[in-house]
């Protein structure tokens, strides 16, 4: 299934359309972050959430098509790749309950989402402060450590050119340290129904995939410490969405398409 690059031009249809997918998006939302505000314990919200995510999908005209994820190992570390702002709808109604969401940490600032998302229990997580990122690494390990299952971007954020950019090492880090198994996840078809620089979304179907599981050290692959293993793991993730998307690979390319000179390493990802 194709990911338009571009978004198209607004016709009337599609401005109709899209007047009434937000209207249901943001009333769905409102009335969620009501009975989140209510609703305890934890994962009995997430599970609202889930639900209700789905059906602001459905209503939306994007027919969700899902590998079975409840088979998840738990705990586990989930990535997966990023191309437009449904991706955390999507993934809210294809995982189990027991999954917490770990976002930057500018989303904190979004008034509705950023509350909503507290509600849910997300992990926000610095991507400039040096200080604070350690931090936030350190938060993190102790929750894959106490048992959590936890869902990154680990692109950190999404462009507008299809394909897959750098990724961040702190996933792959936390499941490396508590020795968890990496489960890549590859989504495709939001590009399509918003794309990047566009306000205007659009019908579609959105293919939701679980890819094979990654152990945190593989059988008969010496690997002597953490920073090792959670190179390792990154690579084999992005050697796996990789093949899975068939889109290019953007490690070591800027927004405009030029070299950036920061991603030689991980651009040999498809041959780790």
């Amino acid at each position: 299934m194709p990911d338009s690059s571009h978004p198209r031009l607004a016709t009337p249809w599609r401005i109709i359309y899209g007047l009434y997918a937000w209207l249901q998006f943001t009333l769905i939302g409102v009335a969620c972050l009501a009975v989140l505000l209510c609703l305890w314990p934890l994962e009995r919200r997430r599970a609202v959430v889930r639900r209700l995510a789905a059906v602001v999908l459905r209503l939306a005209g994007m027919r969700l098509h899902l590998s079975d994820l409840g088979a998840l190992p738990r705990p586990c570390v989930v990535v997966a790749n990023h191309c437009s702002y449904l991706d955390g709808v999507v993934l809210a109604a294809a995982l189990p309950a027991q999954f917490g969401f770990v976002i930057k940490r500018e989303m904190m600032a979004v008034p509705l989402a950023g509350l909503l998302l507290r509600r849910i229990g997300a992990q926000f997580i610095e991507r400039r402060n040096q200080a604070r990122v350690m931090s936030d690494t350190r938060r993190l390990l102790q929750q894959v450590r106490a048992g959590r299952a936890l869902a990154f971007f680990p692109e950190g954020t999404f462009q507008g050119t299809p394909g897959l950019m750098a990724f961040h090492i702190g996933a792959f880090a936390a499941a490396a340290r508590a020795n968890l198994p990496v489960v890549p996840i590859a989504i495709r078809g939001t590009r399509h129904c918003l794309p990047p620089g566009s306000a205007w979304p659009q019908p579609g179907v959105i293919q939701v995939l679980e890819l094979a599981e990654l152990p945190a050290l593989p059988d008969g692959v010496p690997v002597p410490h953490d920073g090792s293993r959670a190179a390792l793991l990154r690579d084999r993730a992005r050697a796996a969405l990789l093949d899975a998307l068939g889109e290019p690979d953007l490690a070591g390319v800027d927004a405009d398409g030029r070299p950036d000179g920061k991603g030689a390493s991980l651009g040999s990802a498809r041959r780790a």
